[in-house]
């Protein structure tokens, strides 16, 4: 008895398309005829179906009657009343001699539009060539809060609870959500019911989907909200049956239970999600581990050096901007601050480091981890150099701490390239921290109707996103422009050559300086002058100096 197969015969008898409109289902595809040999395959998309006129029926054509004892009986045990049953004209139509069938019989304006049967196995059909519209659209007319439910024994159960405001749909649930885009109102087949009774949905500012909790119910839930317009749409939540199951629907929380549950099911309905839009308790969780300092780091990491300890601490997911004039020693600073974190907290890194040749970078940061120099030349005056084991030793520490992005071809990569590639390494190495060291070593070219304060803008922006989704700390060396006045004192954070966007959009600003005159004090003392600390809790502005130990690369407190 079920009618859920559409099938349509062109009149000449030389193609067929079929569609089960069964949710669960959901079974379609064509055939075609051959004639002389030659397919009509190609011509089958350009056959045009004539839509019939609406049949109009009344209680007399289709041979409905009142609801026997028995069916009385089977709504009673569901918790429906006879009263609302007389209210929504809920009958019975007989099939042959014993079976008789539910007749849900739909109505606009008081008229008979159409009428959907269901039998003892909960087979569904409807009247054939009748209008598509909500099961009990008479009483929403006029109403700012509708609710809207999947099948008519909720609709029916609603009004148990005292809901009269509500509707169901005609069809049931679609298997998931459509991937494509929204139909246009013509061709949206599959809902033309809610377009058949706009006129009773404009006016309403509150919408509840009620829809089943299973997929399908939710996947309803999406495509009437993406239609309805999900600013005016809410949502329910259906009780648990147990610790792993919830309530699958109105009509079963009315039966287990009662109609005051199912209220307040209705009353507690929260809005429908936007994308993008969010009310803070989404973040209360959040909120309270950053309270109890249970999600790690909120304090920030301490730098290794005291004399920094008030000033810059490092929290992931954020970005700091570096600079400082050339030979300041803004790569050397990052490089032991980089060893200090790993030696403190274990944290990995990845450097895209393109004025680093990568042997010379190793050395550099082997003689910060190992504490002697490289070499025993020079610069390494006359402290042992690190001997062949703790080379070796270094080098398994290298291998576990640092990965390279490095562009081996002879073009510069761009800020895409080197993102895509740190968030590999995120996924893959689970890195804490990323260097891009310098800036003006990156392919920045742009779109000719694009300043280069946008492009600056934009490219920060790419920077931060990645930092905060993968809460990683991103630091950023960028070269000051040339300074022709300079007399020898720390740049600003608004010389760095681009932009004002470099420290207008950074979480923290630091300028690394050295001394280079002996006259006005030790040439080993450097200066870090933390120039913007957007958080409070972890820095505020300030300078700090600290000595730079040439033979092993190490930054130490003054004082140590």
């Amino acid at each position: 008895m079920e009618k859920s197969l559409s099938l349509f015969i062109t009149q000449e008898g030389d193609a067929a398309m079929w569609n089960c409109f069964r949710a669960k289902c959901g079974w379609k595809g064509s055939t075609r005829a051959f004639a002389d040999g030659k397919s009509t395959y190609g011509n089958l998309s350009m056959i045009s179906i004539v839509k019939q006129p609406h049949r109009e029926i009344s209680e007399e054509s289709l041979g409905l009657e009142p609801l026997s004892n028995e069916l009385h009986k089977y709504f009673s045990e569901r918790m429906i009343s006879g009263e609302t049953l007389r209210r929504n004209s809920v009958m019975q139509r007989r099939y042959g001699e014993n079976q008789s069938v539910i007749a849900f019989t739909y109505w606009r304006e008081g008229v008979l539009v159409s009428c959907k049967y269901r039998d003892s196995t909960k087979n569904f059909w409807q009247e054939i060539n009748t209008e598509k519209i909500f099961y009990g659209l008479d009483d929403i007319k006029g109403a700012s809060d509708i609710i809207i439910v999947e099948g008519e024994m909720d609709k029916l159960s609603m009004e148990e609870a005292g809901f009269k405001n509500c509707v169901s749909v005609p069809d049931g649930a679609p298997p998931k959500v459509s991937d494509k885009d929204l139909p246009a109102e013509e061709k949206d087949t599959k809902y033309q019911y809610l377009w058949n009774c706009k006129e009773y949905l404009k006016k309403a500012s509150r919408i509840i989907l009620a829809t089943d909790g299973d997929p399908p119910g939710q996947a309803l839930a999406e495509e009437l909200a993406r239609r309805l317009g999900r600013e005016r749409c809410w949502r329910v939540r259906w009780p648990k049956k147990n610790d792993v199951e919830h309530f699958k629907d109105a009509n079963e929380v009315l039966m287990f239970l009662g109609p005051g549950v199912l209220r307040e099911v209705i009353e507690n309905a929260e809005l429908y999600p936007i994308r993008g839009l969010f009310d803070f308790k989404n973040f209360f969780v959040d909120i309270d581990a950053y309270y109890h300092q249970t999600l790690g780091y909120e304090l920030g990491v301490s730098t290794g050096w005291r004399a920094l300890d008030q000033l810059y601490n490092v929290v992931p997911g954020e970005l700091t901007v570096v600079t400082g004039v050339p030979n300041s020693g803004k790569s050397e600073w990052i490089d032991a601050l980089l060893c200090n974190l790993n030696r403190r907290v274990g944290w990995k890194f990845a450097f895209c480091s393109m004025e680093n040749r990568v042997r010379e970078h190793a050395r550099k940061l082997l003689e910060k981890h190992v504490r002697k120099p490289f070499f025993d030349v020079r610069y390494g005056d006359s402290i042992e150099r690190m001997s062949r084991e703790e080379l070796e030793e270094g080098k398994v520490w290298l291998n576990e701490t640092f990965y390279l992005i490095r562009c081996e071809n002879d073009c510069l990569p761009n800020i895409n390239w080197v993102l895509d590639l740190a968030r590999a390494a995120v996924l893959r190495h689970g890195i804490n921290g990323l260097v891009i060291d310098p800036y003006n070593e990156l392919d920045h070219q742009r779109p000719v109707s694009q300043t280069e304060t946008e492009y600056v803008s934009q490219m920060l922006t790419k920077i931060k996103r990645f930092a905060q989704h993968h809460s990683c700390h991103v630091w950023f060396v960028a070269h000051p422009r040339q300074l022709h006045h300079w007399v020898g004192g720390p740049p600003n954070l608004y010389d760095i050559s681009g932009s004002a966007h470099f420290i207008n959009k950074c979480d923290n600003g630091i300028v690394v300086h050295r001394n280079r005159d002996p006259g006005v004090g030790p040439i080993d003392q450097v200066q870090v002058c933390v120039r913007k600390v957007r958080n409070k809790v972890i820095g505020t502005i300030g300078e700090a100096w600290l000595s730079y130990n040439r033979v092993t690369g190490e930054y130490m407190d003054i004082d140590a």
